[in-house]
């Protein structure tokens, strides 16, 4: 690449950095061919700005969430072949649930996020996911190309707190929720630490709000049956220092340097 006069390896981090226009649209893809079209520099490139990125995801209840990469090669469901005799015959075989990594694209992209960043095809490469989050429910799901995001989920994760809000039939008062705190306390269950009380109440629908250390699926579920909640719906609305805020399910939105886990 001779504007910069730098290597091969450095003019595609450029190109891939969003940093090179060609007729003045941006270009990402090394490879694009160049005849007699004008290339151009963004004279503020910086190699030192390919900084890697952290997605946070509203994840929609009925989608994994994520830790799984994506099969674009799996075949499509498909019935089952019937089997002879009367009432046997099989209806369609279900399909697996959508993988949240399907949502992350330009164009789930939150369009308040608060990060600013500017988005590029590299960012969607190479995510990690280490927060596991039932298909059931909603919520916070994180994917991170840091290494150091990746190894702060990992060693803390234990200790980090998960908050939730649990959407629970009907009307409940703090009496209700013995149960959880008995549940809680009894050594044989061998239960992590979890705070929960009422978020809000009316005679419908009430809201829960649990903040259980570490990652433990299908806990704030138990717990629900311990005390006959019937749940209505979940969603984790923060890990750590991160909040879910104003997110919309099934958008994504770029991790800010301020934030912290």
């Amino acid at each position: 690449m001779q504007i910069k006069g730098c290597s091969r390896k450095d003019a595609e981090q450029y190109i891939e950095g969003g940093f090179v226009t060609v007729n003045g649209v941006v270009v990402e893809e090394p490879a694009h061919r160049v005849d007699q079209q004008t290339v151009a520099l963004d004279p503020q490139a910086s190699l030192l700005l390919l900084n890697a990125v952290t997605l946070v995801l509203n994840k929609p209840p009925g989608t994994t969430d994520g830790l799984e990469e994506l099969d674009e090669d799996a075949p499509p469901a498909r019935p089952a072949p019937p089997r002879a005799g009367p009432g046997s015959a099989r209806g369609p075989r279900k399909a697996p649930p959508p993988n949240a990594r399907s949502l992350l694209t330009p164009q789930n992209h939150w369009e308040h996020d608060p990060a600013e960043i500017r988005t590029l095809k590299r960012h969607f490469y190479d995510l990690e996911a280490d927060v596991e989050l039932e298909t059931g429910a909603s919520g916070l799901v994180v994917f991170t190309q840091d290494w150091r995001t990746t190894r702060k989920l990992s060693e803390d994760l234990g200790t980090m707190e998960h908050e939730y809000l649990v959407e629970v039939k009907g009307e409940v008062e703090p009496e209700a929720l013995k149960p959880i705190g008995y549940a809680l306390k009894d050594d044989r269950n061998n239960l992590p630490q979890v705070k929960v009380s009422v978020n809000s109440s009316t005679p419908a629908m009430s809201r829960i709000r649990f903040a259980v250390k570490g990652s433990h699926p299908g806990l704030v579920a138990y717990l629900c049956g311990e005390a006959n909640f019937e749940i209505l719906a979940m969603r984790r609305v923060r890990l750590g220092r991160v909040t879910i805020a104003d997110l919309p399910v099934g958008q994504w939105r770029y991790l800010a340097d301020w934030e912290k886990f």
